[in-house]
């Protein structure tokens, strides 16, 4: 008899999309959707049509998407959905006022997919058909921590249209069997998600393997994993050879090879892009969720981080990051240091910005 599969990770986007529209078909009870963004596509219909059915079917569905992220949807997309009984808020409409530029960064990043107190989905990807090619990284888990992850979905629903909030209460770490969840909302004083990263690079004893569409680390963070690299522990980061962001590849460069110098492996993802958001230490502690490795996620954005040890998820993530892995080039310090002054030039250009990108 086959053991079923409590915890699954998904880096295809034609798998986990699929898997996800399954299980929504089949949802009793209610269905929370918090994404940022959902796409005017394909694929954006197929889930607005599901859930569309499901809500006229008599489940309770809710649907939180980032204002920004909502783009073009926001007129008349939803509009069966609503008549069928669904609800659909946007995340934190965009004022313009003097805070506007700053303001306008603190988005609704986190994504997640939880039905019927059994099924929890959470990771790195939007609903779109955009990125259907793109590797990411999707845990989708038959476990009571559903229940625990309505509870986080709804305080989001609660504050969708505030800024003024405690903060501190909504980033109380939660445990939960073996899991410890941490969030992140705009806040430069007290960055949970950076601060929890940190505390595991300092635990390493063998090896950091981390996967990020986007690589700008803050000080602490650098320091953190050159002094991991004087331990001995061999860390390894991932990177797309091009992301959907080209600014941030122009920044990127300039940490790269003083990072290199020190004995930081970076390894470029060549077969499409790579939007995966996966931390792993000595093959024992995962980190699993929304969060990039970079000043706007850790200081703008609300994200959120599962972490733990189970060794059913540890052993997917291996596999994954190993298949990773293989379809990478390495980052060559030489070609780097010789590369044309105009690169250097934007280098500097956009590093005061490094905040914001």
């Amino acid at each position: 008899m086959t053991k079923p599969v409590k915890y699954q990770l998904f880096s295809d986007p034609w798998k986990y999309y699929g898997k996800m529209l399954e299980d929504i078909e089949s949802a009793q009870t209610y269905i929370y959707l918090e994404t940022f963004r959902l796409g005017n596509d394909v694929m954006g219909e197929r889930f607005r049509d599901k859930l569309t059915k499901a809500a006229s079917n008599g489940v309770e569905v809710k649907l939180l998407i980032d204002y920004w992220g909502a783009g073009s949807i926001r007129t008349g997309f939803f509009d069966d959905f609503v008549k069928a009984g669904g609800e659909v808020r946007y995340f934190k409409k965009i004022k313009y006022n003097f805070d506007f530029f700053t303001r306008s960064h603190r988005r609704n990043h986190r994504k997640l997919l939880l039905i019927d107190d059994k099924v929890s989905y959470l990771g790195s990807s939007n609903i779109t058909g955009y990125n259907l090619n793109w590797r990411e990284s999707v845990l989708r888990m038959e476990s009571s921590i559903t229940s625990v992850l309505q509870k986080l979905f709804m305080q989001d629903y609660k504050i969708y249209n505030r800024y003024i909030f405690s903060k501190a209460y909504y980033t109380r770490p939660v445990r939960h069997d073996d899991f410890e969840i941490v969030r992140d909302v705009p806040l430069i004083t007290q960055k949970k998600i950076n601060n929890k990263f940190i505390f595991y690079i300092k635990q390493a004893k063998v090896s950091i393997n981390i996967e990020t569409p986007y690589f700008l680390p803050g000080f602490m963070l650098r320091k953190s994993l050159m002094d991991a690299v004087h331990r001995g522990v061999k860390v390894n980061i991932y990177l797309p050879k091009k992301s959907d962001v080209n600014l941030v590849d122009i920044l990127r460069n300039k940490y790269l090879g003083p990072l290199s110098k020190r004995g930081i492996n970076f390894l470029f993802f060549e077969s499409n892009n790579l939007h995966a958001k996966i931390f792993l230490v000595d093959d024992k502690v995962f980190g699993i969720g929304s969060s990039n490795f970079d000043y706007r996620s850790f200081r703008y954005m609300f994200k959120i981080m599962l972490f733990g040890s189970k060794k059913e998820i540890v052993q997917q993530i291996i596999y994954h990051v190993e298949e990773t892995r293989q379809h990478t080039i390495p980052f060559v310090f030489e070609q780097w240091k010789n590369r044309p002054p105009i690169e250097k030039f934007f280098e500097w250009l956009l590093l005061p910005f490094r905040h914001l990108l």
